[in-house]
């Protein structure tokens, strides 16, 4: 291949890249689910063969660019005019925390645990599994919140509240799939004898039936046992 074609071909693979993308739409580029996902890295990957593989003419790499561009357009009509294709090509939306609860079967289908689920809720700003009381996890990776009601954001001297002193600064996980932090619970003081009277206070007989727990700023303990399932 002489340098001439390889500029030739370089240049129609981006002009052409940039044309199809922007003609199938936003969506491709800013919702990331599985097949914009399996569309964006077969585009790339036939631009980057128009660009390179010289056993494959000039003329054959434009009209399977073209093709697959027009495929990846029809299944997006079909995505917008019918519901089970929709849910078929991509899927759909997954309660993950329900009225408080963590359902961790679902996140176990989800292949997520609940440490990235504490991630992308302090992405969030949600610091506390305890203000949750439902968390979906959608089509296209990102997860929408909805707070408890008495979280709402109030300015406190709005209302005259004067703040409390609380214990601890952020709240702390000291439970994670059954497991007990040892480091955590050492690193806010607290000790095990006090971790098990407070599971015995909640009505918990052995830190095996605890899914996750953490200590709240004020020192309190939030629970969330396992066996939590999906109700409609």
């Amino acid at each position: 291949m002489s340098i001439t074609e390889l500029l030739l071909r370089l240049v129609l693979s981006f002009i052409v890249l940039l044309l199809l993308t922007r003609f199938m739409g936003r969506k491709e580029i800013s919702q990331l689910t599985f097949f914009n996902f399996v569309s964006a890295i077969s585009l790339g990957t036939l631009g980057a063969s128009l660009a390179i593989d010289n056993s494959i003419s000039i003329t054959k790499g434009l009209i399977a660019l073209i093709a697959w561009s027009i495929f990846t357009i029809v299944m997006g009509l079909l995505d917008i005019k019918s519901r089970k294709a929709r849910l078929l090509i991509e899927g759909s939306p997954r309660i993950v925390v329900r009225k408080g609860k963590v359902l961790e079967g679902e996140l176990r289908k989800l292949r997520l645990d609940i440490g990235a689920l504490n991630v992308m809720l302090r992405k969030k700003n949600i610091f506390s599994l305890k203000d949750v009381d439902y968390a979906i996890f959608e089509t296209d990776g990102t997860l929408s919140v909805m707070k408890k009601e008495a979280k709402q954001q109030l300015m406190k001297e709005d209302l005259n509240i004067t703040p409390k002193t609380n214990t601890f600064e952020v709240p702390t996980m000291i439970i994670s799939d059954g497991q007990l932090s040892q480091e955590n619970l050492e690193q806010l003081n607290l000790s095990k004898s006090w971790l098990e009277a407070e599971l015995i206070k909640q009505g918990i007989k052995s830190m095996n039936e605890v899914f996750y727990a953490e200590v709240q700023k004020d020192g309190s303990l939030y629970i969330d046992k396992y066996g939590d399932r999906f109700l409609n």
